[in-house]
């Protein structure tokens, strides 16, 4: 009897369970596949006949200058993103979770308010403060004597000036769950060490800092998957008169949107995005192996 209603309930999971895997694999396994399919063809938008081509676009794309140049600019802003916004976030959440602030809440959606504003009106904003004769960033600047600078057109500081607006955008997302790590934290531990005379960086680094390593691997992963997959930023705010010469804004993402969509070539845009996928999964198993040694040493 009480098998046959094991049997009966197991059943009627499996059927719950059943079209919600289907439409998983229907939007999310079979597009995943089908872009590996195409990346092993020549495969032109608009054109019906393609063929096989093998691992031939995969090699192209290793002596293409703008794969590569999008590669490195990637690989930079990439890092360049996650040291500062986790740094920026994590000392944010310190102060916010071990010191008495009058109107934290108010405070916390205040630093928040960015992740919840749509990317595109919050790009436009800052391509206001970076306009050359009119914005406001080189007004306060001139208010000191510095010269007006075109920063999205110009090549130096195109990639740095999108990189401030990304983590001006990212930091209130990684903040609340540094914040929430740290609030999960007993004050037993803090309390302790103050009374064997531990100061405040002592017990950052040697108590917060090692409770927390499974909340800083999350957002390491998090804000590495964000850094490579830039692209809504990028488009926006570059689209026009103010684009970056030399490629410097040039990404993956950007350069698989132009490779696919504007100059059809799908099958080297899968290939690309196939690279891109393949870099994601490396850097999140070498984070994990890392964090897992480091777990070892302790």
């Amino acid at each position: 009897m009480r098998s046959s209603l094991e049997r009966k309930q197991t059943g009627f999971a499996l059927a719950m369970i059943l079209p919600i895997f289907a439409l998983y694999a229907i939007l999310r396994i079979y597009p995943i596949l089908q872009a590996f399919y195409l990346s092993l063809t020549n495969y032109q938008l608009g054109i019906r006949k393609y063929d096989f081509v093998g691992l031939a676009n995969y090699v192209d794309l290793l002596s293409n200058l703008d794969f590569l140049v999008s590669l490195k600019n990637s690989l930079l802003f990439a890092a360049l993103t996650l040291v500062f916004t986790l740094l920026i976030a994590l000392g944010v959440a310190l102060v916010m979770s071990r010191m008495s602030i009058r109107g934290i809440g108010l405070l916390q959606t205040v630093i928040f308010m960015p992740v919840v504003v749509s990317v595109v009106p919050s790009a436009i904003i800052w391509n206001w403060i970076y306009e050359p004769q009119y914005g406001i960033l080189n007004y306060v600047l001139s208010l000191v004597g510095v010269s007006p600078v075109n920063w999205l057109f110009n090549k130096d500081t195109a990639l740095y000036a999108v990189l401030v607006f990304v983590v001006w955008r990212w930091i209130g997302y990684y903040m609340i769950i540094f914040w929430v790590g740290l609030r999960a934290i007993p004050d037993a531990y803090v309390e302790a060490a103050k009374i064997d005379g531990a100061g405040a960086w002592k017990i950052v680094r040697s108590i917060l800092l090692p409770l927390l390593r499974p909340i800083v691997l999350l957002a390491t992963v998090l804000a590495t998957i964000n850094g490579f997959t830039i692209f809504s930023e990028v488009y926006v705010m570059t689209t026009g008169t103010q684009t970056a010469p030399g490629n410097a804004l040039r990404v993956l993402t950007s350069d698989i949107y132009e490779r696919g969509l504007v100059f059809y070539k799908v099958g080297q845009a899968n290939a690309e995005a196939i690279y891109l996928f393949l870099i994601l999964i490396g850097f999140t198993l070498a984070q994990f192996a890392m964090n897992r040694k480091k777990k070892d040493l302790y």
